[in-house]
């Protein structure tokens, strides 16, 4: 065997009782959190690549995590070359949950440097704007260098890593792959190698990079919408727009409204329903329910301001909820105070950009299916 050549022979730690799960970590609420795909192809490459050096995967390997921690991962051998992991997402609703994350590793020309490429079911890269060649594997920066850092664990020596995952373009079609120009399969991510469940930043960093790839795109346009139903009927006033441009923003108004300034957009169009878009007429950027609630002195304030029907201007406090001051005003053929409403929004938003976005607020039915009002 080379010099360089450094298999590493599986060994569990003592301290690792044999009786709990592998990577068992657990949140400040209780919640079991999860491996990203990243982790679990630094951990299928590793036990791949030690089985090119000794014959057979290992039942379990460690991989280092970006902050230095270690963790272990039951291996699954096929063959001498080829291991899986399995996915494991904690709590967190991931649609990749259970992903056979596989990895199929030989030895590259001395010349060459590791090389990682795309088998079935893992994404490529055709478009611009995710920080990636076009015809590249869809592997970020981070679990890249987890995998190579894997690999020196096991050898100095050049090696070719296929990556593939069984239904993985299945998976994919629950993501926002398709629309970015990601095609094949899903993405190997991750940043910190965890998956925290229900995480916000995973939310706040997909919108930001689909606002990036429409900007690298070259795309004048960027729709922003709360939710699939009111992203639906903006792709139908929208036809001719590149799905690309359509950005389901959820609660993360104010972080897609700065994204779509600092990328050099001068115009952005914002399609929601009553609730949100009443508390971004109050200046509500984040707009979850937990964070925020509606202002029924505000809509009280807004219906007698365009004189409104008495029953409007009560409806506005009458519970804690948009949707009965909506439903009063269309019995009431009112229309008026949701006109306003979207008036006070679309200031907020521009506001919220320093002038630097024009922004048309679209009020959507919430069926999703026209608009009501807009300003």
């Amino acid at each position: 065997m080379s010099k360089n050549r450094l298999p590493v022979p599986f060994s569990r730690p003592e301290e690792d009782p044999a009786d709990e799960p592998f990577g068992e970590r657990r949140d400040a609420r209780g919640l079991r959190l999860g491996w990203t795909t990243g982790t679990c192809a630094s951990a299928a490459a590793k036990a791949a690549a030690t089985g090119l050096f000794t014959g057979a995967p290992p039942p379990a390997i460690d991989v280092a995590l970006p902050d230095g921690s270690r963790e272990w991962f039951e291996v699954e051998p096929q063959g001498a070359t080829r291991a899986i992991v399995v996915k494991d997402a904690g709590d967190d609703p991931d649609c990749t949950n259970g992903a056979r994350i596989t990895a199929k590793v030989g030895m590259a020309r001395a010349d060459r440097p590791t090389q990682l490429f795309a088998g079935p079911g893992v994404g490529t890269v055709t478009k611009p704007g995710l920080g990636l060649p076009v015809g590249a594997p869809s592997i970020t920066s981070v679990p890249e260098r987890m995998i190579l850092n894997a690999l020196l664990e096991v050898t100095q020596e050049p090696l070719v890593v296929t990556l593939s995952v069984p239904d993985g373009q299945e998976m994919a079609n629950h993501t926002t792959n398709a629309r970015l120009g990601i095609v094949g399969g899903i993405s190997i991510l991750g940043t910190t190698g965890v998956v925290k469940p229900y995480s916000t930043a995973a939310w706040r960093a997909s919108i930001v990079q689909q606002i990036e790839v429409a900007a690298a795109q070259g795309e004048d346009t960027v729709i922003l919408a709360t939710g699939s139903r009111t992203e639906r009927l903006a792709m139908a006033l929208h036809p001719a727009l590149d799905d690309v441009c359509f950005v389901e923003v959820g609660d993360y108004a104010g972080t897609a409204l700065r994204k779509v300034a600092a990328m050099g957009f001068h115009h952005t169009v914002f399609v929601g329903m009553a609730g949100k878009i009443t508390k971004l007429a109050a200046g509500t950027m984040m707009t979850h329910f937990r964070r925020s609630k509606v202002d029924g002195k505000l809509l009280a304030a807004v219906a007698r301001s365009v004189k409104a029907p008495a029953e409007v201007v009560a409806s506005a406090t009458a519970t804690e909820t948009a949707r009965h001051f909506f439903e009063t005003c269309l019995a009431n053929d009112a229309i008026g105070p949701l006109t306003k409403v979207c008036e006070l929004a679309r200031q907020a938003c521009e506001e919220h950009t320093a002038g630097k976005l024009t922004v048309d607020v679209l009020m959507a039915d919430f069926e999703g299916r026209r608009v009501v009002a807009r300003a």
